[in-house]
């Protein structure tokens, strides 16, 4: 079974010691600068947002089925059966595809390096498939954020709505966004306040990719038959217009001299 993430904002007290353990599993620099930074970004793969005393985390989504896994040329993203989507930096080609793809602007980008890399959280994989909870789970010292089985943590969101319906605000984001998500959220206050997109399709992103591929053998050899027959009839006439010049010019030659011949 795929395993997934819940965060409840309604018990997160802004710790920040998800941002830290995540540092520290990700080797990245964490310091009070850092901790101020309110965006996520090549150094800083997950950040807690404040609103007043309202808190959001925001993290990669590691979706079900991942558009940026669907558009990288070189299956340098993967998604794995356990949940995380990795990234395998040595077949990386740096095209950025995936920045592009994301649905939730996750993939950054090194740009002040000299070997640049995609840097995103990967939902701890290696300590996913080692049977632990990820790094960020095991420091929140509150619950806020839990780790387990995917299906589990969602029938646990929908109770915890069930039960407390002036909470929460009635939706459990990332159970049906693009097809789903290894992340699930729960909030007190309006996802799109803390920057979330609600306009997101329920359908997996790559299924508009293959609905387009899927129709290009019905039109691409037609297509290719009417570019092909337009350059046949241009290239035609180049071909006549060549052939007769000479005739022409021939003829215009011989004109001359049979006028001179006559009385």
């Amino acid at each position: 079974m795929s395993k997934g993430l819940l965060y409840d904002a309604t018990l997160c007290i802004n710790c920040k010691q998800c941002e830290q353990a995540c540092a520290e599993k990700n080797k990245l620099p964490y310091d009070p600068t850092t901790a101020a930074e309110n965006q996520q970004s090549d150094r800083k793969f997950t950040v807690v947002l404040a609103k007043g005393e309202k808190y959001m985390r925001r993290l990669c989504m590691n979706c079900q089925t991942p558009a940026c896994t669907s558009v990288c040329p070189v299956g340098a993203l993967r998604k794995t059966a356990a949940g995380p989507v990795i990234y395998e930096e040595g077949r990386c080609m740096g095209c950025r595809y995936c920045m592009v793809a994301c649905p939730f602007g996750v993939p950054k980008y090194e740009w002040g390096k000299l070997l640049p890399r995609i840097q995103k959280c990967n939902m701890c994989a290696d300590r996913v498939s080692a049977g632990k909870p990820t790094a960020c789970a095991e420091a929140c010292p509150t619950g806020a954020t839990k780790f387990g089985e995917r299906e589990e943590l969602i029938a646990e969101a929908q109770r915890r709505l069930r039960e407390n319906p002036g909470k929460y605000v009635n939706h459990v984001y990332g159970m049906t966004e693009v097809g789903g998500t290894s992340v699930l959220m729960l909030s007190s206050i309006p996802f799109e306040e803390f920057g979330f997109r609600t306009d997101l399709t329920q359908d997996p992103l790559p299924l508009y990719t293959y609905r387009v591929l899927s129709r290009i053998p019905d039109f691409v050899p037609l297509g290719g038959l009417f570019l092909g027959g337009v350059y046949w009839i241009t290239h035609r006439r180049e071909e006549v217009a060549a052939a007769e010049a000479p005739d022409k010019s021939g003829a215009e030659r011989k004109r001359p001299q049979a006028k001179a011949r006559r009385p």
